[in-house]
């Protein structure tokens, strides 16, 4: 039995070496994430974003709990910050799900950043397509912090929830920079604290504010969305103590009634399909010109004739891009 026939058959063990071979983008990866895309397109994925010490860890614990509580499997890839030394996750696996100890219906697996922008690597999105293919009822992706360059998680998550700790000036002004727009849900954690009414209030006052913003997946909000479409809705939780829990659970669960009842789910799955394509070929792309200037001696060679004002920046750029641009040019004239 191969690796993905033991993957669909249920095997962790499997899903583990698919996902370290995404990860490490080992050769052949792209042929396992090729093969189990056919089996994907069931998980309900959920983002769980917020600034450091909003709680998002001890969240993602409680909810993977009572999820497991409703005899549903959960898959959650953590995001942690890349080694400098190593590429991997600071943390590795971190010790984190307390509550789910010992289940195996409870996959948890740290991915580093690898200097990705916003945070969210390709690779994390291929992560997501195995442990869909797994069977994962539930997959949450924890991200690595809060700011605007976690707005990536949108391009993975069907659900996206921002934790705002309470009594932030700092987080509401972050929000307002951005993230605002990314949520589909708003969770108030440590709701317990002073300041908690504060920051529920604010949050209103900016929804309220907000009518005619696009969509968290980028889709402009129409006049039905306003008038009756989905409108976040803001979870007090105590996460460390439970509280509140299961209300943010129901928010998912609306949410993801509203996705397919509106037909957003259909729009935002080809949304993120063309933006996976465009980020491939952008990726495929980087590859091709860093093989192209290392092909000429390196990049210093070229900067070195630039300082000598031997040349300029554009004329370099041509020269290297000259063979990629040619292949396109006989391909294209080999179709007319």
């Amino acid at each position: 039995m191969d690796l993905v026939e033991s993957l669909l058959a249920g095997e962790h063990r499997a899903l583990a070496r698919v996902i370290s071979k995404i990860e490490n983008r080992e050769d052949g990866y792209r042929e396992l994430v090729a093969q189990l895309h056919e089996h994907t397109g069931d998980a309900d994925v959920i983002g769980i974003t917020g600034s450091p010490g909003a709680g998002k860890s001890t969240l993602v614990d409680k909810l993977a709990a009572a999820y497991r509580e409703q005899d549903e499997t959960v898959g959650v890839i953590a995001i942690d910050p890349s080694s400098p030394f190593t590429g991997g996750a600071v943390l590795g696996d971190r010790i984190r799900m307390g509550s789910t100890v010992g289940d195996m219906d409870v996959f948890v697996r740290s991915m580093s950043t690898r200097g990705s922008l916003g945070g969210l690597s390709t690779a994390t999105r291929d992560a997501v397509r195995a442990l869909d293919a797994f069977g994962k009822d539930k997959i949450v992706i924890e991200t690595v912090g809060a700011g605007q360059n976690e707005i990536d998680v949108v391009r993975a998550a069907d659900t996206v929830a921002v934790l705002v700790p309470p009594g932030s000036g700092d987080d509401i002004q972050m929000l307002k920079a951005g993230i605002l727009e990314i949520a589909d849900v708003f969770v108030v954690n440590k709701a317990d604290r002073e300041g908690a009414d504060r920051t529920v209030k604010q949050l209103r006052e900016m929804l309220q504010e907000g009518p005619g913003i696009a969509d968290s997946h980028g889709l402009e909000a129409s006049d039905s969305d306003i008038e009756g479409g989905w409108q976040p809705p803001i979870v007090e939780t105590v996460a460390n103590r439970g509280e509140g829990v299961r209300e943010v659970l129901d928010a998912f669960a609306d949410h993801a009634d509203y996705l397919d009842t509106s037909g957003r789910r259909a729009e935002i799955d080809r949304l993120r399909t063309a933006e996976e394509i465009r980020t491939l070929l952008r990726e495929d792309v980087h590859e091709l010109v860093e093989a192209e200037i290392e092909r000429r001696g390196g990049l210093d060679t070229a900067v070195d004739r630039i300082v000598a004002r031997e040349n300029d920046p554009y004329t370099i750029a041509e020269e290297i891009l000259e063979p990629i641009v040619a292949a396109f040019d006989d391909q294209q004239a080999e179709g007319d």
